[in-house]
């Protein structure tokens, strides 16, 4: 994968959290204006000084102008959501899920949250491509493996982004992914955590299909 596809997945996902967290304001804005007013406090003797105000969060069409591309959610299969969006003019279809459990070496490292991404993008002739976005900086040279079944695949590292080494094993992992409860995958971050995540594949195989019809060649 080249950085353009990479700059590509994070703009998506930048689209996709921006819309996630309007969403969320929106529903608490509706609960606030819903409750009945409070019952006036009594003035201190001094008046309290107000905070300032929060910076108002990006828009998701901001941020998806930003990326050029606004995702729109084809289904909800399981863990795994199905996405197509558009950037720059070219269509891409994805799955798209959050880890069920995620561990770290020491415990309780902080880091942003991890994303597993399958990808299909017609204009490229890729399909199903497999990618993670892992949450944190991953040590220069580092092997990180993603485990399904009986079987483990070593995967190819750069920045925060997860892709499998041998392209040529892709298509094979895809098929146990289909078939597989869930799947692992480990890492080590530049300051030396070990990191184990484990995505649910439940519904994996629905989205995959849900793409493949939305993204036809």
């Amino acid at each position: 994968m080249g950085e353009p596809d990479r700059i590509m997945i994070r703009q998506i996902l930048t689209s996709l959290l921006a819309g996630a967290f309007l969403c969320a304001a929106s529903s608490l804005g509706l609960a606030q204006s819903a409750a009945p007013p409070a019952a006036p406090k009594p003035s201190a003797k001094k008046d309290t000084p107000k905070p300032p105000a929060a910076a108002k969060p990006e828009s998701a069409p901001a941020a998806a102008a930003a990326g050029g591309a606004e995702p729109t959610l084809l289904g909800q299969y399981g863990t795994w959501g199905a996405y197509s969006a558009t950037p720059n003019g070219k269509r891409v279809c994805f799955a798209l899920a959050k880890p069920s459990s995620s561990k770290t070496n020491p415990p309780n490292r902080p880091r942003d949250p991890a994303y597993a991404f399958v990808s299909t993008r017609p204009a490229e002739k890729v399909v199903n491509e497999v990618s993670v976005m892992i949450g944190y900086q991953l040590k220069p040279g580092s092997e990180s493996t993603l485990e399904v079944g009986n079987a483990s695949y070593a995967m190819y590292t750069q920045g925060d982004g997860l892709w499998i080494k041998n392209a040529a094993e892709e298509d094979r992992m895809v098929d146990a992914m289909r078939k597989g409860a869930d799947v692992t995958v480990k890492g080590v971050s530049a300051k030396g955590t070990e990191t184990t995540d484990t995505f649910s594949l439940k519904g994996l195989s629905q989205a995959l299909d849900r793409i493949a019809q939305d993204c036809k060649r």
